[in-house]
């Protein structure tokens, strides 16, 4: 809080333009404030009475514009991207309001209570490792409870259903995606959608996305049925990630794989839509745990997908890509437990928004961080941390009053960021995880603003 803009801040906004250099170096420097304390209130963060002013100010302000941050941060997503297939993977998260029943445009989530459904899409590598946010919208229901019938629901056209953010966020990361840059669309089963397959082949995108519905082939087989009496391909060890909901630990486990190449069948509720193409030629893999603990319930994966299968390698890259799909559930952990976007306190959905868009980049620059850690050790730490930042770092973490005249790993920079969050290193603790990450960051940057006294 020291007037400074953080130079991660800078470079990843290098391009914003508000039309107002007073207010792009407001919005830096309120990213820069609320990234040293994510979990704390604007007026905590902002650190005096007018700069809190002065960020409400800035949320109010008509040039404020949410595509404009987004298309920032992209250009800079573009900038560090290497890759040259991006996963661009969609999820859901309910965010609670429940005493804000005077917040304009406040209704209910997908929980059924007071609160907002935040749908986002990150840019991952197929290393896993998060590079932005490619699009992110918020919604909420007018009331808590869809009183229509079952068949109604289903009836209703693509268009006007909730499910129809998924097409709408693939086409949207599609269009924003880095140059010369293929992606594939990853999906938990709410992505399980016709509509979505045929608007994705037809555009030529790729995907993966877990399937839940048990659809036709055009020769009158479910499509299950045909997968589960095809020949297994082998078996494969998988490293499955802790589950913080079912509060079971990281484990590896043996699974058997199948896949097949179908032609899956148009809906029949959709079969006077002249629109939608009347079949698709996809590929299902199924991927069973054959050795789980007795406590816990085995893992099965039905994955619907367009990527051409022609080998058991190309079926594993296929459920690898998948496999990340869990770094969204990371992003909002982070969001939730480390940003506590939940305790966001504004007069306005709209403002919500912002602020929650805000909080998603700085939950990016955490996890990418700490995977790039955990990926790329030995890259220079000074990818991520400026200067001053990587020399308090060793002098805090070390209790040295000399710092190194060379920059160190970004592996050993997280250890030393894990070691001021609290982390204590034992050999059964594993590498750092998000939790001490971030809270490692909050002490170095107090710490960095303070350097001289160190």
């Amino acid at each position: 809080m020291n007037g400074e803009i953080k130079e991660w801040v800078a470079k990843e906004f290098s391009g914003l333009c508000f039309g107002s250099v007073r207010l792009e170096r407001r919005f830096k420097k309120t990213m820069s404030d609320i990234s040293e304390y994510p979990e704390k209130s604007i007026w905590l963060s902002s650190g005096s009475r007018s700069n809190a002013k002065a960020v409400y100010r800035m949320l109010g302000n008509e040039r404020f514009d949410k595509k404009e941050i987004l298309s920032a941060h992209r250009n800079a997503v573009d900038i560090r991207n290497e890759e040259k297939i991006l996963l661009a993977v969609q999820d859901t998260m309910s965010v609670n309001y429940s005493t804000r029943e005077n917040t304009e445009g406040m209704g209910y989530n997908c929980e059924q209570a007071l609160g907002i459904n935040v749908h986002s899409c990150l840019y991952i590598t197929p290393q896993g490792i998060p590079m932005g946010v490619a699009d992110q919208s918020v919604t909420t229901r007018k009331f808590p409870v869809d009183e229509r019938s079952h068949h109604e629901k289903r009836m209703r056209k693509i268009e006007d259903k909730e499910s129809y953010r998924w097409l709408e966020t693939m086409k949207t990361a599609a269009k924003n995606a880095p140059e010369n840059v293929e992606l594939v669309h990853i999906a938990d089963r709410e992505g399980d959608i016709y509509e979505l397959y045929a608007a994705a082949m037809r555009s030529g995108q790729k995907f993966v996305i877990r399937a839940i519905h048990n659809r036709m082939t055009i020769d009158g087989q479910h499509i299950l049925d045909e997968l589960n009496s095809s020949t297994p391909k082998g078996d494969i060890k998988l490293i499955i990630p802790e589950n913080h909901k079912k509060k079971t630990k990281e484990r590896e486990s043996i699974f058997e794989l199948r896949f097949i190449n179908i032609d899956v069948k148009k809906p029949q509720i959709r079969s006077k839509d002249n629109n939608i193409e009347d079949s698709l030629k996809l590929s299902l893999i199924s991927l069973k745990e054959t050795n789980s603990l007795k406590d816990q319930e085995k893992i099965e994966w039905i994955l619907m997908t367009n990527l051409e299968l022609s080998s058991c390698e190309a079926a594993l890259t296929a459920i690898e890509y998948y496999h990340h799909r869990w770094k969204i559930e990371r992003f909002h952990y982070v969001l939730k437990s480390g940003c506590e976007i939940e305790k966001i306190q504004q007069h306005s959905v709209d403002r919500i928004e912002m602020m929650i868009l805000m909080y998603s980049i700085i939950s990016i620059h955490i996890m990418m961080l700490t995977y790039i850690s955990r990926n790329f050790p030995d890259t220079p730490c000074e990818l991520i941390f400026s200067e001053s930042e990587w020399k308090t770092l060793y002098r805090a973490a070390n209790k040295t009053k000399i710092a190194p005249d060379m920059p160190y790993s970004i592996a050993d920079a997280v250890k030393y960021v894990a070691k001021l969050g609290g982390w204590v290193g034992a050999p059964s603790d594993g590498p750092p995880g998000l939790k001490v990450v971030w809270f490692g960051l909050n002490a170095l940057f107090i710490l960095n603003n303070y350097r001289d006294f160190i």
